[in-house]
């Protein structure tokens, strides 16, 4: 299939994919190995130290993780795909405002960086003829840093994200596939001895450089936890109610980053509302509102739950006071109980 007889040769294919990736809009194309490497004993480590939480999915799919000719037959390459998404460098200091991490703003990541590796996809099988690939973006057990750091897109910070000399405000993106490409040289990292990241989380999640511990992380409790949020964890969450960027605002790399694609320019004003004006939001209104965005994965009752321990982290304003009464007979319990939390931490001046 891949034989000499190919329009191009594997080389100029590969120069070509860089191009093509330019004009998709992608900031950086690596190519890799599909070859994890000690990147899974390291997440076999992780697993075993139950650093996962409630994430069950990431245990239950190590293995496709570790090999990944299991989610794609005959896969021996990766193309490693980046593209830059800070929509702004403002930050939601005032506490009556709703901090959303930067990626959830805009549009959805996944939809726009696969539906682009998929153009990309097509546009190989013009140079290369038909090929064996799937594309992927946070959408499948991929060691999508791993691969972009082999790729050399970058090298894995302290807080465990890609890190470039360009930042870290970047969404990432692969091609599994059976062209055999040469593979890139890894990048120099450059975090030496800076603890920024480990210094700046609220929650002391970062346990280590190169280490995050799930449980205690800002995200995985706004996100991925299903029921109550731990007591100790929430007055450290602050008016943080989807996610935290904490440890890439402090990063010194991300001084040189560039604002990214204008696809993921906030909507609905999740950039500037606040906790009072969300909380507002009906279930219809934030499923309709919410609509191609990330967001809307977690639900209206867990969007509530994070919402009111904000407003409990915050002044206790007439307004705020109201705004948690009129949610105190919610049906939900889970909402109930966090609610009640706010109130009674309201009452005794935080």
């Amino acid at each position: 299939m891949h034989d000499q007889d190919s329009k191009l040769d594997h080389a100029a294919i590969k120069a070509r994919i860089r191009e093509l990736g330019r004009e998709l809009g992608f900031a950086d194309i690596g190519v890799a190995r599909a070859e994890p490497g000690a990147a899974v004993d390291r997440l076999r480590a992780w697993l075993a130290a139950g650093m996962h939480g409630e994430m069950d999915y990431m245990a239950r799919h190590l293995e496709l993780r570790a090999q990944p000719q299991q989610l794609q037959a005959g896969t021996i390459t990766v193309i490693s795909a980046a593209i830059d998404y800070l929509p702004h460098d403002r930050t939601a200091d005032a506490p009556g405002q709703a901090a959303i991490s930067r990626y959830a703003q805009g549009r959805d990541y996944h939809k726009v960086v696969r539906s682009r590796l998929q153009k990309l996809a097509d546009a190989i099988a013009g140079l290369a003829g038909p090929f064996g690939y799937r594309v992927f973006s946070d959408s499948a057990p991929v060691m999508e840093v791993e691969y972009a750091s082999q790729a050399g897109l970058g090298w894995r910070g302290k807080h465990t994200l890609l890190l470039s000399k360009r930042g870290s405000w970047r969404f990432l993106g692969e091609i599994y596939c059976d062209l055999p490409l040469a593979p890139d040289a890894p990048v120099d990292e450059h975090c030496g001895t800076c603890r920024a990241c480990l210094d700046a989380c609220p929650t002391g999640a970062i346990v280590q450089p190169y280490v995050v511990d799930a449980r205690r992380c800002i995200s995985y409790l706004t996100i991925e936890l299903a029921g109550a949020i731990p007591l100790e964890f929430r007055p450290l969450i602050g008016n943080r109610i989807y996610g935290c960027d904490d440890c890439q605002t402090c990063c010194p790399w991300n001084r040189f980053a560039q604002l990214g694609d204008p696809e993921f320019s906030p909507r609905h004003g999740l950039d500037s509302a606040t906790l009072i004006e969300l909380f507002a939001w009906s279930e219809t209104q934030f499923n309709d509102r919410l609509a191609g965005n990330p967001i809307r994965r977690i639900g209206h009752e867990r969007w509530l739950r994070n919402i009111a321990v904000a407003l409990g982290n915050g002044p206790a304003s007439p307004a705020a006071i109201a705004a948690l009464q009129e949610r105190s007979t919610h049906a939900s319990a889970l909402v109930r109980e966090h609610v009640d939390w706010a109130l009674a931490r309201l009452s005794s001046g935080n």
